[in-house]
């Protein structure tokens, strides 16, 4: 068994685009003003929280609830959100080749959790971590023993890690001595270790791991 984890939001799924998608109809529903949808694009860029829909209330007098913006906004990110297919086929090929896959991601599990339902990744995954079960967050490495272990592995057998954010997947994941690849994109912090290989897509990770395959 080898165990291969991967991060969820801009690594499995287009993030940004589902948020996009889901602010502007969002707004739209509630005939909400430019300046919120403006302060909701600002405040949910990297990560979202039902707090987030608590202050935007208070700030602007809103007259809908809270719960009631934060819940609509969790299925609006369902709806939107996409894994592509060929992505989902790679996992299955993983699957067939008896890798172990887990998802390790920061969010609050309620939203994570239904982005994997909705994608069909949840039927293709054998544990999930999500932050919000401990209230922590990678490069935790509770968190990625939280992962291993609900995946049914141990980090002590090793494994590999596969994220687009430098300090939180490929950080985190050297700390649980995890093999590493990375998803270009975001900019590499000078002072962190180099990931063991780095990809410009999902698939060509895939791809290596298969070619790991014992």
């Amino acid at each position: 068994m080898q165990l291969a984890l991967f991060d969820l939001d801009n690594t499995l799924v287009d993030r940004q685009s589902a948020l996009s998608d889901a602010i502007t109809t969002l707004c739209r529903t509630h005939g909400f003003k430019a300046a919120i949808e403006q302060q909701l694009r600002t405040d949910l860029a990297d990560r979202a929280t039902a707090g987030h829909f608590t202050r935007l209330r208070a700030a602007f007098a809103l007259d809908v609830p809270a719960t009631q913006l934060w819940q609509e906004y969790v299925n609006l990110m369902a709806a939107a959100v996409t894994c592509r297919a060929e992505v989902l086929e790679g996992l299955a090929r993983l699957r067939e080749a008896t890798w172990t896959i887990g998802v390790i991601t920061n969010g609050p599990s309620d939203i994570q959790r239904a982005k994997l339902a909705a994608t069909g990744l949840k039927a293709l995954v054998d544990g999930v971590a999500v932050s919000g079960d401990l209230e922590i967050r990678k490069p935790d490495l509770r968190l990625f023993q939280l992962a291993a272990s609900r995946c049914g592995a141990n980090l002590a057998d090793g494994g590999w890690m596969v994220g687009d954010n430098p300090a939180g997947d490929i950080g985190g994941g050297h700390q649980a001595g995890l093999r590493t690849i990375w998803l270009r994109g975001r900019p590499w912090p000078d002072a962190l270790p180099a990931a063991h290989h780095v990809v410009d897509d999902i698939t060509d990770a895939i791809t290596i791991l298969l070619n790991e395959t014992e």
